[in-house]
């Protein structure tokens, strides 16, 4: 994600909550970079090797090695909970309770995913002809469909939704490499993938202007929900420190 998307992602998702803040999964290292600098920041995955990367866009967060359904944190220990590209990763009924179990009495969940925008009329060019090798193809699931286990939850009856638009720069080489990469591509033998990837490399010469390259959309979509603790089934214990008053 580009610099300026992930601000503005990230600027939406914590806006109008304080931290501190877990970040969740090494798919969201982005963000974890960008809060990097902020007080109280942790981040967790199930495997260490994703910790130790996410450690090293934050070197000085707390790391955890720990399942999203199983998070070994007191109560009411975060004001925001971050994931990127991962919710539909994990056990949702599980998992959703654990994030409002961690989350400070008006804490916030937010999520995002990026996928691809095939409304640009060079992108739907593009999709047509590897579908007319494999109908199949480039169907974009992206995981967004569990977001539906959120919007049923009642540990987060009140969730807000945005979408933000991404360009990414691709030249011919990275456009045929891209393609060259699906499956479809991978299943056809060498004169059939020739010849798609022929195609591709025509339909670049045709949409983009030389000598810039083309710029493949995305969009970023999010969704940020405030936690209600009075759903919770266990009794809710709080922390000799969980309540603070700040004068």
């Amino acid at each position: 994600m580009s610099a300026t998307g992930l601000q503005n992602t990230l600027d939406w998702l914590v806006e109008g909550s304080e931290g501190p803040n877990l970040v969740i999964g090494r798919s969201a290292s982005a963000f974890a970079a960008a809060l990097r600098a902020s007080r109280g920041l942790t981040v967790i995955d199930r495997d260490r090797e994703a910790v130790s990367a996410l450690l090293r866009q934050a070197p000085s967060a707390v790391p955890l090695v720990a399942a999203a359904e199983a998070l070994p944190l007191a109560p009411c220990s975060f004001g925001r909970v971050l994931l990127a590209q991962s919710f539909h990763r994990y056990a949702p009924g599980l998992a959703l309770s654990e994030f409002a179990r961690v989350l400070r009495p008006g804490g916030r969940l937010g999520i995002s995913y990026t996928v691809r925008d095939d409304s640009v009329p060079w992108v739907k060019r593009l999709v047509a002809l590897v579908r007319d090798v494999d109908p199949t193809a480039m169907s974009g699931d992206y995981g967004t469909d569990s977001l539906q286990a959120l919007t049923d939850s009642a540990y987060f009856p009140t969730i807000e939704t945005r979408a933000f638009r991404r360009w990414v720069p691709i030249d011919l080489p990275g456009l045929l490499a891209m393609v060259e990469r699906t499956p479809v591509a991978q299943r056809l033998d060498d004169d059939g993938r020739h010849s798609l990837l022929a195609d591709v490399a025509a339909l670049y010469d045709n949409a983009a202007r030389a000598p810039e390259p083309l710029l493949l959309p995305y969009r970023v979509q999010c969704w940020r929900a405030e936690v209600d603790h009075t759903e919770l089934t266990a009794p809710l214990d709080l922390p000799d420190d969980g309540l603070q008053i700040l004068l």
